[in-house]
């Protein structure tokens, strides 16, 4: 992709409509053939209770922002959708704009399992869910709603098994969202995430809202095992260098990429990268969804 004449913005093509209602949507990577898999997470960004009193407030309200998030949803059709800041109500809605074709692990935050969830979506046409669990980004993963790492509100992740219905294969597949304030918190949490993923046989991935840049404690901590940064090692990248945080405006060359999509060093990816899709002029989050499409050399796994 040929970056912007203006070296610290892009204006994403979108089609000259008077709302995302009304858009026609082509899409970043759209649905892929075997053996290979789109990977996609987002940060949709929570429903809030009351409009907030700043520059986006317009942007930020999620009944103007739903229409244009099914747009991409449709458009996009990934193998696999990580998603963070899920309130239950968007949670049924993203579940209603991906359609019957996709079934969704996840669980809520909190101490009984509600609020803001992060989640994965798998389309059932291509992977079966084999198991999955929900677990505590703490020192006591398995106790809902802990949080010992400094951070003060409740951080998850959820692992999922999946077999691959075309080749056979069997990969996991993790989503997390990591705290926003605390740096201790997101490097003992990346700690937690390298230690469980490198006690997964097969294929890995790890996607989410990491709340930190490139070249962080956290990145360093989560890539200095198994796993690689799919955008750094594609064949293909998606965008000339955008962050993954556009907070309602155009995508910005060198801005803060806080959203990765990691994969064990094993996997070829082919293509990777933060799309910036705005169907009808409108961003569906203050953050930009992040993009893989790999396979892996693996062999057939029986029951």
């Amino acid at each position: 992709m040929t970056p912007p004449t203006d070296p610290t913005a892009a204006t994403p093509a979108t089609p000259a409509t008077s709302g995302a209602g009304d858009a026609t949507v082509a899409p970043v990577v759209g649905s892929v053939d075997a053996p290979d898999l789109h990977l996609m997470t987002y940060n949709i960004r929570r429903r809030m209770p009351q409009v907030l009193s700043t520059r986006h407030a317009r942007a930020d309200r999620w009944a103007s922002r739903l229409p244009a998030l099914r747009l991409l949803l449709e458009a996009e059709r990934p193998s696999v959708l990580g998603v963070q800041e899920a309130l239950p109500d968007q949670s049924a809605q993203l579940a209603e704009a991906l359609g019957e074709r996709y079934a969704s692990v996840g669980t809520g935050r909190d101490r009984d399992r509600g609020g803001e969830r992060v989640e994965l979506h798998v389309d059932t046409t291509r992977l079966r869910i084999v198991r999955y669990e929900s677990f505590w980004l703490s020192a006591t993963p398995r106790v809902p709603g802990s949080h010992t790492y400094g951070n003060m509100i409740p951080r998850t992740a959820v692992h999922a098994e999946l077999a691959d219905l075309a080749t056979g294969a069997r990969l996991h597949i993790v989503v997390t969202h990591f705290d926003h304030l605390s740096a201790r918190s997101r490097r003992h949490s990346a700690v937690q995430l390298r230690t469980f993923t490198d006690a997964l046989e097969g294929p890995v991935a790890v996607m989410g809202d990491f709340n930190a840049v490139v070249d962080s404690p956290a990145h360093r901590e989560l890539t200095r095992g198994r796993l690689v940064d799919s955008r750094e090692v594609a064949d293909e990248r998606l965008d000339p260098g955008w962050g993954s945080y556009s907070n309602y405006g155009p995508p910005r060359v060198g801005g803060r990429r806080l959203d990765w999509l990691l994969v064990d060093g094993a996997a070829h990816v082919e293509r990777a990268g933060v799309g910036a899709l705005r169907p009808g002029g409108v961003a569906p989050s203050d953050h930009d969804p992040v993009h893989a499409v790999v396979r892996w050399p693996h062999r057939p796994q029986e029951d």
